[in-house]
């Protein structure tokens, strides 16, 4: 085992190099340009659309505040809570300053992602509208390159299936079993058991059951997360700014080992930021847009909107409620019994624990919860791009699969699990982010032509 994860952790240091994280970035930013910073200007207008009853009136198949959440159930999981402590462990506090650049930026590639899977969706053999990178790569990019077009649908749905199981089931049912077992002493078979039992209910139902799971779940779990990690951040209101400081110098100077933090680089600081970054807030690898294809809405540039503010939430709020949590409190500087850092779910755990009593007991009940909803979430995702591949017929099959790996992932060794999916995630990325460039065009004229046009905000 630890062989196979120095295989792909060299593996990685390929996929997440310089290339991969400036497409990443060089993708942001133009979209972000070609939009005039539309994204940044117009959050607030997202927010009134996400709660307009009437934006319900369009055709699809789920609310586009529905589409949303479960968007939202996807990425606000383990990312937020085991990724972010993760990123700081491996690259330092200046992790999280790349982390946030990686999210304003990518808000510009999460609506580009959902204008184009809107406006290339299709309807299925079951009457249901379905969409994503798959889609809009196959009949936006083929409309003017077929063969590439083709290649580049399919590169993503093989990717997308089989990464589905990874960032989107094993990471989390392995960040939830670790936190039960520590926290409660759960056996991690029953933590399968049971998480293996619940999806099975929920992913049954489709896109719509999910969609009315995560509609509740979601938005509670969030608004109380944030509030225990409000809480911890007052108790040390005195170190916010330390903190602060901490986060903007280590993002361009080296962070010196410190009790049980054992340093890291500036490129530690750049290619862990990025890669959590990526990893919670999923901007750039489409899979987002597959649950935003299935809104019902009348423009694609409305859903768009919407969309993007999944990216702020996830990064710019959650996560970065998290990191105050673990640099305000000290624990990043903790040593585990093994006499090193302490990393992923671990240690935010012992941020909420060391600054309020019965903290830890917080991450313990919030993580579960979290990894439950992105297990959902995931399980739309790769289904969709399985019946890309086989048709829906065979839908049985692939949710068969989806619960088993439920079951089995709870007992697997978390480095190989995490360094996996961040595998996976860069493959997937590639042929998203060349549609999203081919594409791009098309998004900037339908952005200006709709605020063009009358009673656009």
């Amino acid at each position: 085992m630890d062989q196979l994860n120095a295989v792909i952790d060299s593996v990685n240091a390929f996929v997440w190099g310089p290339p991969m994280l400036g497409m990443l970035g060089m993708t942001g930013v133009l979209l972000t340009l070609g939009m005039a910073f539309m994204p940044w200007r117009k959050i607030g207008y997202g927010f009134r659309l996400l709660f307009d009853r009437s934006e319900a009136s369009g055709e699809g198949e789920v609310k586009p505040f529905n589409a949303l959440m479960t968007a939202l159930s996807a990425t606000v999981g383990t990312g937020n809570m085991a990724g972010v402590a993760t990123a700081i462990a491996l690259g330092g506090p200046g992790a999280i300053f790349y982390m946030w650049l990686i999210a304003l930026f990518g808000m510009a590639t999460k609506y580009a992602e959902a204008v184009c899977a809107v406006t290339y969706r299709e309807v299925d053999e079951a009457g249901r509208y379905v969409g994503g990178p798959m889609y809009y790569l196959r009949n936006g990019v083929g409309e003017f390159a077929p063969e590439l077009g083709k290649w580049l649908g399919l590169a993503f749905a093989v990717f997308g299936a089989v990464a589905a199981f990874g960032i989107g089931n094993a990471v989390q049912v392995n960040s939830m079993a670790a936190a039960l077992g520590d926290s409660f002493s759960v056996p991690n078979w029953a933590t399968g058991i049971v998480v293996a039992s619940l999806v099975g209910v929920v992913v049954i139902g489709g896109i719509r059951r999910i969609g009315e799971v995560a509609g509740k779940l979601v938005p509670a779990m969030v608004v109380l997360y944030i509030g225990a990690a409000l809480a911890v951040i007052l108790v040390n209101i005195a170190e916010v700014p330390s903190a602060f400081g901490l986060i903007f110098t280590h993002a361009f100077t080296p962070a010196a080992a410190t009790g049980g933090f054992a340093g890291a680089a500036v490129a530690a600081a750049v290619r862990f930021g990025v890669a959590r970054g990526v990893f919670s807030n999923e901007s750039g690898l489409g899979s987002a847009a597959i649950a935003h294809a299935a809104a019902q809405t009348r423009s694609p540039v409305r859903q768009g909107i919407i969309a993007m503010l999944g990216t702020f939430i996830d990064t710019l709020v959650v996560c970065t409620m998290t990191a105050l949590v673990i640099l305000t409190s000290g624990a990043w500087t903790l040593s585990g019994p093994d006499g090193g850092g302490l990393t992923g779910a671990i240690l935010t755990s012992a941020g909420f624990q060391g600054s309020i009593a019965g903290g830890q007991y917080i991450v313990a009940a919030a993580l579960p919860v979290f990894a439950f909803t992105t297990i959902l979430g995931w399980s739309y995702y790769g289904e969709r791009c399985w019946q890309y591949l086989f048709r829906e017929k065979s839908l049985w099959i692939y949710r068969g699969l989806w619960v088993l790996a439920a079951l089995a992932f709870a007992n697997v060794k978390v480095e190989l699990v995490w360094n996996l999916s961040d595998t996976l995630n860069g493959l997937m990325a590639i042929p998203n982010l060349v549609g999203l460039l081919l594409l791009a065009p098309m998004v900037f004229k339908v952005t200006r032509k709709y605020f063009d046009s009358q009673g656009a905000d």
